[in-house]
């Protein structure tokens, strides 16, 4: 397959044309380890995050990208993010049976929409949104690019239930576009195949499509699972309702018990935490220790 777990550039040589491929194995198992996903499911989730994976590489910041599906489907939401450090998570939410031959076009139902969100570390938050109008993801997000930022580009997504690869050729911004060239390196890229996007290395790859051109790729980048939920991140969700309204769930409760739908993980709090969260110090111990 594409190598796996990495992301890797290709530059073109007297060509202002960039590519990038991107493969997902361990870190796709991983994710899918965590939940019991139908077999379509899965599949839509590794575009996903193939896809989320490729977008991060048209942007320079610091902080998180995320892809969101939305729909009135049987699939209410399929959500993937990165961030700078190329550490990924995704999730579904859906009711009722899936039909395993269903792709996720049929899977996010009528006027679904993707939501394209760049959360930087500091500045300010950027929102875009892309009508799920085509056949397939990969056609909606090259409508996107055209249409949005006026980038001609071509991507290439497939995932089975085992592994997950992206493709993306686009002219580079304010380069000043060369529609001959792109004419031909797209034309180039658009007989790539599924089974070959998912079963060959990169410099195999690279050499079936352009073994005529001047290109090279350069050295990877590292794709891992990670999810960045903590207690102090669940800590802060809960002081959006009051102390007193705390202290009355754990009454009934105990303990107050916040779970990341991503990764499983659970954070208990008693009503000693809750009595730190409101106090002038407002620490919260990052163990889940019972008082």
């Amino acid at each position: 397959m594409s190598n796996p777990d990495q992301i890797q550039r290709i530059l073109f040589d007297n060509l202002d044309i960039r590519g990038v491929v991107v493969g997902i194995e361990e870190t796709y198992q991983d994710i899918l380890a965590l939940h019991e996903y139908p077999m379509a499911i899965r599949q839509a989730l590794g575009e996903m995050l193939a896809a989320v994976s490729l977008l991060s590489t048209t942007l320079k910041f610091e902080g998180r990208l995320l892809l969101q599906a939305q729909g009135s489907g049987r699939v209410r939401a399929l959500m993937a993010e990165i961030n700078q450090n190329r550490e990924c998570r995704a999730i579904a939410r859906y009711e009722g049976e899936v039909d395993d031959s269903a792709n996720i076009i049929d899977l996010i139902g009528d006027a679904g929409h993707l939501v394209i969100t760049v959360e930087p570390e500091s500045g300010q938050r950027y929102q875009g949104i892309v009508p799920l109008e085509k056949d397939t993801l990969s056609d909606c997000l090259t409508d996107y690019f055209l249409q949005s930022e006026q980038l001609p580009t071509q991507i290439h997504l497939a995932a089975d239930d085992q592994r997950a690869a992206g493709f993306l050729l686009q002219v580079m911004p304010a380069v000043g576009t060369k529609e001959n060239d792109w004419e031909h390196i797209s034309h180039i890229g658009a007989t790539l195949k599924s089974e070959e996007l998912l079963e060959l290395d990169n410099e195999t790859l690279l050499y079936r499509l352009f073994h005529e051109e001047n290109c090279r790729l350069f050295d990877p980048d590292p794709v891992v699972f990670k999810c960045d939920c903590s207690r102090e991140r669940s800590a802060n969700a809960l002081q959006f309702m009051t102390q007193e309204e705390l202290s009355e769930m754990i009454a009934e409760q105990g303990v107050i018990e916040v779970g990341c739908q991503f990764c499983n993980a659970h954070y208990r709090f008693d009503e000693t935490d809750i009595k730190a969260m409101f106090s002038d110090s407002a620490h919260v111990p990052k163990s889940d220790q019972v008082h």
